[in-house]
């Protein structure tokens, strides 16, 4: 049964918005805090009462106590019914065979009998006198006697009901202010929360994330603000990433218009194959067949730069410098006229990485600068061992070019998809090699960076 209620409870609780369940949570805690504070302050004032009608008794049982300490027992002082009256006073003895005749005023019950035997200290009790409440002190008297001593205790009761009174208005009014103070402080508290879930619903809604949470000035960010925050440095990369997939798309088209618009044309003449001069169709098929070679090889790059990151089942120990050895070799039956020096330290410089990838990276940097070299000129391509134990400084590979090297404005742009110099605007070529070649370089934990080298030509360095 009690599990079961939990579940309710729970289930309620998620239900409620949370605002709602702040506003509550503040409104109980403080409501917890007022009824404690009231119920601790009604024990003060009901205990400084009482203290104050107990002080009087004590003064009035000294002052009975000044009689004769033999007296009988029976009763000194029997008009305490009235408010303005002393109080009253009798002596109890020990033995009840030794009670007067006709009894006082006060009960006597056995703890009094105690008291006069010596067997038990004074004490104080609440009594009714004639119908009215009345206090009682019972205290020693004389030997084989005790004496007790009653005083009206009206206006102790009323004193006590009227504080009673005002502390719980006071607290009822503590509770009330406490759901204020809640539902305040849930409005303010979470009103960026409030504006957060608003721009997300009109992002989702509109697909735009060019929206942003308003911000306070600066001065009173807290942890809300800072998540507000946060959330507009998401929405900036959000757009950033829209914006650049959205470039991507219209780059993409742009280039494969030209090849597009050709292979149509030529798959048309192809077509008429039968109007055309044997040469024409020579011409035709192999112009076909070499747009088809750039529109294959411009999707390839497109699927490979939206990967993000290699597939790790296919990441193994890579020896750089026979890849090294290998794509040079490659590059070199790719392209003839130009001459490629490689220097590779003699002990092996290993990293780990998927040896297909890193060959791309290696031949796009190799294509890249044949493709700029001047003629007679070499391509150098060093590799450089890293420093075991130091932070930062592993294997390094630069791949240099004697070419025209690359423009100040154009630096910042060379790993850019799609982009292109104007000096390469003439060359074969995509625009998609230099940045598929930093994803990659990237994917294995590498840097890759251009800058102008030393005497001309373009430097192209990559640091694992």
């Amino acid at each position: 049964m009690s599990g079961g209620r939990r579940r309710l409870g729970r289930a309620w609780r998620r239900r409620r918005p949370l605002r709602t369940r702040l506003a509550l949570s503040v409104t109980a805690a403080v409501a917890v805090v007022a009824v404690g504070v009231c119920a601790a302050a009604f024990l003060v004032v009901r205990s400084a009462l009482y203290e104050q009608l107990d002080l009087s008794l004590t003064q009035s049982a000294r002052l009975a106590a000044q009689r004769n300490p033999a007296e009988a027992p029976g009763t000194l002082a029997g008009e305490c019914r009235f408010l303005a009256a002393p109080a009253c006073a009798e002596v109890v003895a020990a033995d009840p065979a030794d009670d007067p005749a006709t009894p006082g005023p006060l009960p006597v019950d056995p703890a009094a009998r105690q008291v006069a035997a010596g067997r038990k200290a004074p004490y104080y009790t609440n009594i009714t006198v004639a119908g009215f409440p009345a206090r009682m002190l019972t205290t020693d008297y004389a030997k084989g006697r005790a004496l007790q001593v009653a005083l009206r205790a009206d206006t102790v009761e009323d004193g006590i009901e009227e504080a009673a009174g005002w502390l719980v208005v006071t607290a009822a009014a503590g509770v009330l202010l406490a759901a204020l103070l809640g539902y305040w402080v849930s409005r303010t508290g979470l009103a960026p929360v409030t504006r957060l879930t608003a721009t997300a619903e009109r992002i989702a809604a509109t697909r735009d994330p060019r929206h942003r949470i308003e911000l306070p000035p600066p001065g009173r960010e807290d942890e809300i603000t800072r998540l507000a925050g946060s959330f507009n440095t998401m929405l900036g990369e959000l757009e950033k990433s829209v914006a650049a997939q959205r470039q991507l798309v219209a780059d993409a088209s742009h280039e494969l218009r030209t090849p597009l618009t050709a292979l149509r044309t030529n798959a048309e003449l192809l077509a008429r194959a039968d109007r055309l001069t044997p040469d024409q169709r020579e011409r035709a098929s192999a112009a076909l067949g070499r747009q088809l070679r750039e529109v294959t090889g411009l999707v390839n790059d497109l699927i490979e730069l939206a990967r993000d990151e290699e597939p790790q089942p296919l990441v193994e120990q890579v020896r750089l410098g026979a890849l090294v050895e290998h794509c040079a070799q490659a590059a070199r039956t790719h392209w003839p006229a130009v001459p490629f020096q490689v220097r590779v330290p003699a002990e092996p410089v290993v990293v780990p990485g998927v040896p297909a990838r890193l060959s791309r990276l290696l031949g796009n940097l190799l294509d890249n600068a044949a493709k700029f070299s001047r003629g007679g000129l070499p391509v150098e391509v060093e590799l450089v061992p890293g420093l075991a134990g130091v932070p930062g400084r592993g294997p390094e590979l630069t791949v240099r070019d004697h070419g025209p090297g690359i423009a100040a404005e154009d630096l910042p742009h060379v790993f850019d998809r799609f982009y292109r110099a104007g000096a390469a605007r003439a060359l074969p070529g995509s625009g998609l090699g230099l940045a598929m070649a930093r994803q990659i370089a990237r994917a294995h934990a590498a840097e890759l960076t251009a800058e102008v080298a030393p005497g001309g030509g373009a430097l192209f360095r990559l640091t694992f």
